[in-house]
């Protein structure tokens, strides 16, 4: 989508659909980096196709691995060993802070030099906690342009394998350090400092090495030890993206109806598959099988306020606080503080955003604080800050509300580039039956 704005259709009836969400990119994202590491061929389908995961097929191709997509559904990758051989290699994440992060550690493996660097927002966002940590493991890893940001150059090899970081300012900085861990010397033995953020995407982290034949992954509450080993290759089948669902069932939520999601059950590897949970708690039913989810509100029974700890899935917190501006009570959200620092000031940009709705929303220490708005909501035009989830986030809301325009669209292209046609033909759908 390349329009500079997109107003949302506004649901005039509850909606009632079946869902097809886009692939797990942090599921893919991981399979993609212990493929790159394995021995042998590996087969990876349903593959994701926003621009995160294709950051990390460029990157990875650069690095010399084999990596095959087609369709943009499934790949095929030939692994490396365990090294790279691409001195003096540009590594390019685009806006993927995932793919920057991952790329980075996968460089120290290298016989570099090698550089990643990515697009201007991006080089705003953090990466010197893993710096630092590289650092410790025998690594350069400096910082060309200013402290603590992209573009970074790191020249490996690692000669040490026990290094120490903060839990609580990404757990991405945690999982890229656990994706080389097999192949440092003696394995990986680290330390958290602080308490550990976003705890189910390390556990996720060691899931898919687990598929790829490391098994040897302790994740403990202050140390996560990876065993010495290689990964070997598979066939790899990635999970519908459970963040991107929520905006699907969110849906429900704000406008009444049922929503069901195809492939995303009850045994779900990802975290923020408890989604289901949070809108059952604010007045929505919801039921699970092995192979679906669905969400159903009755547009009768009232939307009803939360108060919740969200730190191991932040990645939610727009899509909660979208459904939370239009409940009778007040909505609490805690323990998230570190979300500043992703694509946008999610705190910040998220409650200055919805409060051009006339929602009441103030930003504190640590989260949100949602009162009732005590008035119906007015449209506006609402900043996406480059950031999909909040841009999502606002399309669930406008279907509830009239007149909301969301600013730069396509950044969903992130994740989900064709959001806006499936929340279109859902809407449209209830408008002409």
């Amino acid at each position: 989508m390349t329009m500079a704005t997109y107003r949302v259709p506004v649901a005039r009836r509850p909606v009632h659909a079946t869902v097809s969400v886009p692939g797990s990119k942090s599921l893919a994202n991981r399979a993609f980096v212990c493929a790159a590491l394995a021995d042998g061929v590996s087969s990876i389908t349903r593959v994701a196709p926003g621009d995160d995961t294709l950051a990390m097929v460029d990157c990875l191709r650069v690095l010399g691995v084999g990596l095959e997509l087609e369709n943009d559904a499934q790949a095929s990758v030939t692994g490396t060993g365990g090294a790279f051989h691409a001195e003096g290699a540009r590594l390019h994440a685009r806006l993927a802070g995932t793919t920057s992060r991952f790329a980075t550690a996968l460089a120290a493996l290298g016989d570099g030099p090698i550089t990643i660097d990515g697009a201007p927002p991006l080089r705003s966002r953090p990466i010197g906690p893993l710096l630092e940590a590289l650092e410790t493991l025998g690594v350069v890893a400096d910082a060309v342009d200013g402290a603590g940001h992209l573009p970074v150059e790191v020249t490996g090899p690692p000669t040490s394998g026990s290094v120490s970081i903060r839990g609580d300012v990404s757990s991405q900085y945690v999982t890229a350090l656990m994706l080389i861990g097999p192949y440092l010397p003696g394995g990986l033995d680290l330390t958290l400092t602080t308490p550990l953020v976003s705890r189910p995407y390390v556990e996720i982290t060691a899931a898919v090495m687990a598929s790829f034949g490391v098994h040897e992954v302790d994740v403990g509450e202050g140390r996560i030890v990876v065993a010495p080993g290689r990964y070997t290759s598979c066939q790899y089948a990635i999970e519908p993206d459970a963040s991107s669902a929520s905006y699907a069932l969110a849906l429900v939520a704000v406008v009444g109806g049922e929503v069901t999601v195809e492939g995303l059950g009850d045994r779900s590897l990802q975290g923020d598959a408890r989604f289901v949970d949070v809108m059952e708690s604010m007045g929505c039913q919801a039921s699970s099988t092995h192979t679906s989810v669905m969400v159903r509100r009755d547009p009768r029974t009232p939307l009803t306020g939360v108060d919740i700890d969200m730190a191991d899935i932040s990645d939610l917190v727009p899509t909660v606080a979208a459904v939370a501006v239009l409940a009778n009570s007040p909505t609490t959200i805690r323990g998230v503080s570190f979300i500043r620092g992703k694509e946008s000031d999610r705190l910040g940009d998220l409650s200055r955003e919805l409060c051009r709705t006339g929602a009441r929303v103030t930003e504190t220490v640590d989260g949100l604080y949602i009162e009732p708005a005590g008035r119906r909501l007015t449209g506006g035009v609402l900043e996406t800050h480059h950031d999909h989830r909040l841009a999502m986030a606002f399309g669930v809301l406008g279907t509830a509300v009239e007149g909301i325009v969301v600013v730069d669209p396509g950044v969903v292209s992130k994740s989900w580039p064709n959001f806006w046609e499936a929340l279109d033909e859902i809407v449209r759908e209830e408008l002409a039956t």
